[in-house]
Parts: structure tokens; C-alpha cells; sequence
């Protein structure tokens, strides 16, 4: 479509400029539409903003360059458009679920550090989401988690991982408009961090809702189909290769 091909010259553009400041003109500019048309077909093909989209894109390559290189926090902080070495780190660590010095040693959360997570975001006893997912991986385990956004990023507010594609079960959801988003990496690949900037080819990410939870829809039901991903898709930037080795 003509329309996907413009936002993938911006998304192109913006790995080509992390290191600088990009406005709307400067993205709607490079996909030749009008800031305000721009910024409507960008979130309808990619699910958001571009700004968020960018600002996802700059913490993806952070994440390469503390894996791939041996740049300190703060350099590598400029390197992806960042002028403050603290808002860096507080963005990463948000977003990545660890800290920028504990991801270059460790390359992902462990389990603990998603025991009880958000249960401060109380749910409803009954609320339930439930559903299939499919895998042309096989037998690969698959994280399974919601989300109020269409990113993988932070801490899910429920999540599963399955040791392979199938049912799952989240219990006692919270009231909300929810993303399911799931993800399983190829077998052999779960030590690739080297993300090129066509997207990571050794993950597989899926996407279902959004669906909203209230006090008279406390149940639903999404099936998800898991695909290898595209360079349209936003960064997983949730570090979760230990959940789904």
C-alpha cells in the first residue's frame, strides 16, 4: 500500500537519525503528507503516535549499542538523542523493566522481577481473558501479556508464559482498555541482540484488542496468531529472552 510504504520511509528515517532532534514536519515531510494527515496514517498502521513510535526506537538501539559495544551510559545516552543521561535512565528503565548498567550485564529481567508485579492495580475477581494462541514455532514457549498500549513495554499488567503455543488464561483483570501482545523467539536466536533496523527477525510477535474490561464485560475471549515481526511493528522493548528461552 502507498500509504504503509510512506510511514516505513519515516520509520526508515527516524533509525536514521535517533542521534537528533525530528519534529512532526520533519517525519510528515519525509513521508509527503501534511503533519496532521501524517500523524492520523501513522497511528492507524503501526498502533502509535509517531513521536512514541521514535521514542521507542531510540530505547531499542540503546539497548543494542549497551549489549554491542562498550559506550558508557551517558555516551550512549547522547547517541540515541538523549541530552540528559537521567531522563535516559529513567525513560530505559521504564520501559525496559531494568535499569541501563543491569541490562548491559544480565540482557533481560528475570522472573522474580515480574512476581506481583502491579498487583497494586487491583482487579476484578471475575474478570477474565482467555483465548489461543498460535505459533508457526512449534514448540517454542510463548510471553503472553496485556498491556494498555499496542507496545511491549513495561511491566504487563497480567501476563503468562506458556511453555508452548496454546490456551491462556489472565486472571483478575483490571477494569480498562487492554492490548494483548505476545512474543516467542526462533530456536537458537534467544541470544540475538544485535537488532538490524528492518526489525528483529529472530522474534515473533503477535497482537489482539483492543478490549475493554468493565463491571458488565468482565469476560472476553482474544485469539492470537504469532508472526515474525516487521519493521512496521514498534520495538519490544520489554527484555524478556530469559522468560521465552
Amino acid at each position: 500500500m502507498v500509504i504503509e510504504r510512506s510511514v516505513l520511509c519515516a520509520i526508515l528515517s527516524m533509525h536514521e537519525h535517533l542521534d537528533k532532534p525530528l519534529t512532526i514536519d520533519d517525519m510528515a515531510s519525509t513521508a509527503m503528507f501534511s503533519k496532521f494527515h501524517f500523524s492520523r496514517v501513522f497511528q492507524r498502521v503501526t498502533g502509535l503516535s509517531p513521536g512514541r513510535f521514535l521514542s521507542a526506537l531510540r530505547i531499542q538501539e540503546a539497548k543494542r549499542l549497551l549489549v554491542t559495544t562498550s559506550s558508557t551510559v551517558t555516551e550512549i545516552s547522547h547517541m540515541v538523542g538523549y541530552s540528559s543521561v537521567g531522563t535516559f535512565s529513567s525513560r530505559f528503565t521504564s520501559s525496559v523493566g531494568t535499569a541501563p548498567s543491569m541490562y548491559r550485564e544480565l540482557r533481560s529481567v528475570v522472573p522474580r522481577e515480574l512476581i506481583g508485579y502491579r498487583r497494586d492495580l487491583k482487579g476484578l475477581e471475575s474478570a477474565r481473558i482467555e483465548g489461543e494462541v498460535a505459533s508457526p514455532l512449534g514448540g517454542r514457549p510463548v510471553f503472553v501479556g496485556l498491556f494498555p498500549n499496542r507496545i511491549l513495554e513495561g511491566w504487563p499488567v497480567r501476563y503468562t508464559v506458556l511453555n508452548k503455543p496454546g490456551s491462556f488464561v489472565l486472571e483478575d483483570v483490571p477494569e480498562g482498555s487492554w492490548h494483548v501482545l505476545t512474543q516467542s523467539v526462533v530456536d537458537g536466536r534467544e541470544d540475538a541482540f544485535d537488532h538490524p533496523p528492518g526489525g528483529d527477525t529472530a522474534l515473533f510477535v503477535g497482537h489482539s484488542g483492543p478490549i475493554v474490561i468493565n463491571g458488565e464485560a468482565a469476560k472476553a475471549r482474544l485469539d492470537v496468531r504469532l508472526r515474525p515481526m516487521k519493521p512496521l511493528d514498534a520495538p519490544s522493548l520489554l527484555a524478556l529472552r530469559d522468560l521465552v528461552r
